[in-house]
């Protein structure tokens, strides 16, 4: 039951970070050491390509689908992605490691800026020179450069940083930043071409709920309670699950598939799947969440309680002075993000990430943590995939930006994506 200043109090003594939190403690097997590298390369770099958190899914989504794509092209296992295997005349023995380092390092050094190139190029170097030169390596290296030039091409014009127009608040209801905010600085997801979807809206959910509707009344309610700065209702552990989980989810999640991929004896070829998989799971979730978000321009809990005696609705109190959890006036730092209600990034995101690693390994128990920069070296713990699924939805709840059916809506998109994955891609070969 905390107050305004309890809220700082709930976090003093931490350090908070923007940064990704880099893992530590032992992190591979000889096997997949390179593949584990790279992956934590990319998720690095990626941020630095484009830091905020719906901005960096498709960098790290094109890396881990190329390096799938150069594994794949050597065990041939499994459907690739993109890369068209005929073309390649591979010797038995390939290099996994120099496919892997090829295919990831020749698709980041296309993104980053020219800065960045250099300490790439390095790390390229080093991991070559841990492999034995001759036909093996060179193999491995045809491989991952076919790999990352069929990704390159396929998102050659995607809709990346595409010019958008913001739609104009007219009607009760209708998003708005938050008086003195800031507008949405990657509109643009929404309109990216999809990885794996057939078109944005594939999955496209019915919407928020009516204005004048009880079940409205009662999430305006709830959220206006539970997700104020001053709650007397939200608990200490869920404040801090709130601010915990207001970190990017590209940080958050591959640094759990890098430790799964150890502790549940992935081989090279599986763990580049799976990583694969979770990534462009993830960017389609973005993809998808961000079409929703302006087709429906729903407001966020901040505007509507400030506004409700514009909503049509005898159950909703006007608050003109609420504030939610997430405020500049705590620590950490925090505030309403500056785009649309419905339906949760969040939800979206890491709903197809946890459901496609729950069909990947065939179930929903896994024992895992899960770190956040928010409170660095204080995981959250998880016995099962969905705990975190639902976890994350009440989250949302408790930091006072987003309606439930945002966050409910949001996870169910995700689900669909990763069922639209198991279906339609990396079939295995018979």
């Amino acid at each position: 039951m905390l107050a305004a200043g309890a809220v700082t109090a709930a976090v003093s003594g931490t350090t908070v970070s923007a940064a990704p939190q880099p893992s530590t403690g032992a992190l591979s097997t000889a096997d997949i050491d390179v593949l584990l590298e790279w992956n934590l390369i990319a998720q690095g770099e990626t941020v630095l390509i484009r830091p905020t958190a719906h901005g960096q899914a498709r960098g790290i989504a094109m890396v881990q689908g190329a390096v799938y794509d150069a594994v794949n092209a050597i065990d041939r296992g499994h459907q690739p992605y993109l890369l068209d295997l005929e073309t390649l005349d591979l010797a038995p023995g390939a290099s996994h490691d120099a496919a892997i380092a090829t295919a990831a390092h020749h698709v980041l050094v296309a993104l980053v800026a020219a800065g960045r190139v250099a300490a790439l190029d390095a790390a390229y170097d080093a991991t070559l020179l841990s492999i034995p030169d001759g036909p093996g390596e060179d193999d491995g290296v045809a491989a991952g450069e076919a790999a990352a030039a069929a990704m390159l091409a396929a998102r050659a014009d995607d809709g990346y940083l595409a010019p958008f127009v913001f739609p104009v608040a007219t009607e009760p209801g209708d998003w708005e930043p938050v008086p003195g905010g800031a507008y949405d600085p990657d509109p643009w997801v929404g309109g990216l071409d999809p990885f794996l979807l057939d078109s944005a809206s594939q999955f496209r959910s019915k919407g928020p709920l009516k204005l004048t509707s009880g079940a409205y009344a009662k999430e305006f309610n709830e959220v206006k309670e539970i997700g104020s700065l001053t709650s007397t209702t939200r608990t200490a552990d869920q404040t801090t699950a709130a601010i915990f989980w207001q970190f990017p989810p590209t940080a958050l999640w591959n640094r759990v598939f890098r430790e799964l991929s150890v502790s549940e004896g992935l081989d090279v070829v599986d763990g580049s799947r799976l990583l694969a998989q979770v990534n462009l799971a993830a960017a389609d979730g973005a993809t998808a969440c961000w079409e929703e978000k302006y087709y429906w321009n729903f407001w966020r809990p901040t505007m509507a309680i400030r506004e409700a005696d514009t909503d049509g609705n005898r159950k909703t109190v006007a608050d003109p002075t609420w504030t939610p959890l997430f405020d500049v006036t705590t620590s950490p730092t925090l505030t309403t993000p500056p785009f649309p209600d419905h339906p949760s990034g969040h939800g979206c995101v890491s709903g197809a990430v946890l459901h496609t690693a729950k069909t990947f390994f065939g179930t929903d128990k896994m024992d895992f943590e899960v770190h956040s920069g928010r409170f660095p070296g204080q995981p959250r713990q998880f016995s099962t995939f969905s705990s975190a699924i639902q976890e994350i939805v009440d989250s949302r709840v408790w930091g006072g930006i987003h309606f439930r059916t945002a966050d409910e809506e949001g996870a169910v998109i995700g689900k669909k994506i990763a069922r639209w994955l198991d279906s339609n891609y990396f079939q295995p070969v018979e």
